[in-house]
């Protein structure tokens, strides 16, 4: 059964609290024996604690299929890319190599490759994937492009990605600030690896009457400090 044309998958990485609830709900799904398809990643370890979801982004022309030797990675009619067959896979890794957001594990003591199929016996009936059913930040969200848009007024879904000379369009959309979205309807991935982090700081400031219950100025003491 294919998965129902109104219902698409949103990643909004600036959501995600790195509670890794995703990480384990995918453990229990039918066709993962076990197994979690989904792994969080630090967006810049050094500087922040900042985490991203893994998920495929099942792309329109998934490169992960097109090196495989042994065509063992098909792609659904609805644009979902499967897991690749074990009677075909040869775990040589070229799709692990391939895949331009890093998805794709080898199992070497399977000899095959394993990857996130979007919970496909879920979705393929309309349910939501199981990392989205768990998320408590809705960072990994299953729904209409209406539900969305109602959700993230400032947001919104972009699904094309630069990778220097090459396009990539995906069924995965990630939500990203409305009005870089609007400035330029796709993300420069190599572009976009040397951007910087603003500088930011909370600035905690007394209210009059309980600066003077105090007897202080009203100055934060924590001015100087940034989080």
């Amino acid at each position: 059964m294919a998965k129902p044309d109104h219902l698409y998958f949103f990643l909004d990485p600036s959501r995600c609290i790195g509670c890794q609830a995703c990480v384990h709900a995918c453990t229990e799904c039918d066709t993962h024996r076990g197994h979690s398809m989904i792994h969080l990643e630090y967006v810049a370890r050094a500087q922040s604690v900042q985490t991203v979801p893994i998920v495929c982004m099942h792309c329109e022309q998934p490169t992960c299929a097109e090196v495989c030797p042994a065509d063992a990675i098909k792609r659904t009619e609805d644009g979902v890319v499967q897991s690749a067959r074990k009677p075909r896979c040869i775990a040589c890794g070229n799709c692990v190599v391939a895949c331009p957001f890093g998805v794709p594990e080898l199992y070497e003591d399977r000899q095959i490759m394993m990857k996130c199929d979007m919970c496909y016996d879920r979705s393929s009936v309309g349910k939501k994937p199981m990392c989205a059913t768990v998320c408590p930040s809705q960072a990994l969200f299953f729904g209409t492009l209406e539900q969305i848009e109602q959700l993230r007024p400032m947001s919104a879904p972009i699904n094309t990605f630069q990778f220097g000379d090459q396009t990539i369009t995906t069924r995965v959309f990630t939500m990203v600030p409305r009005a870089v979205a609007t400035r330029r309807p796709l993300l420069d991935v190599t572009e976009a690896m040397d951007d910087q982090p603003p500088r930011r700081a909370v600035m905690l400031r007394l209210v009059p009457e309980a600066a003077a219950e105090v007897g202080v100025d009203g100055r934060d003491p924590f001015a100087g400090v940034e989080v």
